[in-house]
């Protein structure tokens, strides 16, 4: 009679998830935010923002499009977004031209006009074939206490004051040798 042995075994961790939230998105997803409601957050990729309930797998809605009809007059993308931290209502998207807009989903349920629109404005005798690459912004983030934001593009990162749009109260450049 064999007597079975027990050997010791590595542990091994292992995660399942517990919902899967499918088919909602055609391009690269690059932001994901939890609302300050907790029961919804939004989902973003290139051309648009989707707002989901977490007990709903199957449904979304779609809250910013900025896809055109043709595709060849394509502008910009979204770069990411996020919820603002204590208003349910209100979010933040940044894009490849280097904008930051604020939309209140109270306004309308398709956010395609924004409310604030943070944007420094450019110099004309800095421009080059550069210009738009290096203004694209990569993150955009609230402050916890959601009065101002952090924006970073190629070479800086930017304070924002979301009382003042027309330019940053504070800029740290990033990269000195470019």
């Amino acid at each position: 009679v064999q007597v079975p042995t027990i050997k010791p075994m590595e542990l091994m961790v292992e995660a399942s998830p517990r919902r899967i939230f499918a088919n909602a998105h055609t391009y690269h997803i690059n932001s994901i935010s939890v609302n300050s409601d907790q029961e919804t957050y939004l989902s973003a990729d290139d051309l648009r923002i989707n707002l989901w309930h977490l007990e709903i797998t199957d449904q979304s809605f779609n809250i910013v499009d900025i896809k055109p009809t043709n595709m060849e007059e394509l502008t910009e993308v979204i770069t990411a977004a996020e919820f603002h931290p204590a208003e349910c209502n209100v979010l933040v998207y940044s894009s490849s031209k280097g904008t930051i807009r604020l939309c209140d989903m109270r306004s309308a349920a398709l956010c395609d006009q924004h409310s604030k629109l943070f944007e420094e404005p450019e110099d004309p005798t800095n421009r080059s074939f550069f210009s738009e690459i290096i203004s694209s912004i990569s993150d955009v983030k609230l402050s916890n206490s959601g009065r101002y934001m952090i924006s970073r593009d190629y070479l800086s990162v930017k304070v924002w004051d979301l009382q003042m749009e027309t330019k940053p109260i504070e800029c740290y450049p990033v990269s000195l040798y470019i």
